[in-house]
């Protein structure tokens, strides 16, 4: 099972006559739940990975078969990390695990339950934007909300979601959380605590479009500011 949605009843789960495996994309049993990539980059993680455990009654609860550790890159999203590492990897991996259990050499690894943490979905109730939190915090959240869900704050009253996030080096001690401090052609700054985030792209109900070209169109200047969620 890689990537089920669903909760697969625990009696077809033990139809196999040698058990059930499941492909989750964190090293278990840290970031349970359906949203693991989003979390690691979310929290700050600076490796991830994945895990092939065998399926149990639990959620992300079972015995680990196997596992492989990646770093996590500071302009990495969910995004990249999925497509570009976790995926391929993961494809290997399940194909490793068969090989193992084939041999009757794959490992039934219990899970640490002190070191479990186990995170909600990661949709709007996590994905709105506080610029009064460190830049750092602001900017991996932005992360980990690309490209799904968006993370997002309001401008003139519409919700306006971030991606392609990048740690700015312009920074206003004075500056109030949220305001704009500059807008051109690839883009624009917004400032956080103790430092700014340049945004490249955002979406609206419109849809997803360069954050310079939505600075034109919606008229944004230095000096306004994105609400808080």
């Amino acid at each position: 099972m890689a990537f089920v949605t669903d909760i697969i009843p625990l009696p077809f789960v033990t139809v196999p006559a040698q058990g059930a495996i499941c492909y989750h994309p964190s090293i278990l049993p840290r970031h349970r739940g359906g949203s693991a990539i989003n979390w690691a980059l979310i929290m700050g993680d600076r490796e991830t990975g994945l895990s092939i455990f065998w399926t149990d009654a639990g959620i992300d609860t079972g015995a680990v078969l196997l596992q492989k550790k990646i770093p996590v890159g500071p302009e990495d999203t969910t995004g990249s990390l999925y497509f570009n590492r976790l995926f391929p990897l993961g494809v290997e991996a399940i194909a490793e695990s068969v090989d193992l259990i084939k041999s009757g050499r794959a490992p039934r690894l219990v899970q640490d339950e002190s070191l479990a943490t186990y995170e909600p979905l990661c949709n709007d109730r996590v994905a709105g934007i506080d610029w009064g939190k460190p830049a750092a915090e602001v900017h991996c959240l932005i992360r980990g909300c690309d490209p799904q869900p968006g993370a997002y704050s309001f401008y003139r009253g519409k919700k306006v979601r971030f991606f392609e996030a990048r740690i700015a080096d312009l920074s206003r001690p004075e500056s109030r959380p949220g305001e704009v401090l500059a807008v051109d052609a690839g883009g624009f700054t917004v400032a956080a605590c103790g430092g700014a985030i340049r945004i490249a792209k955002i979406r609206t109900d419109a849809g997803k479009q360069d954050a310079a070209a939505f600075a034109a169109d919606a008229g944004l200047k230095t000096g306004e500011s994105f609400a808080a969620a």
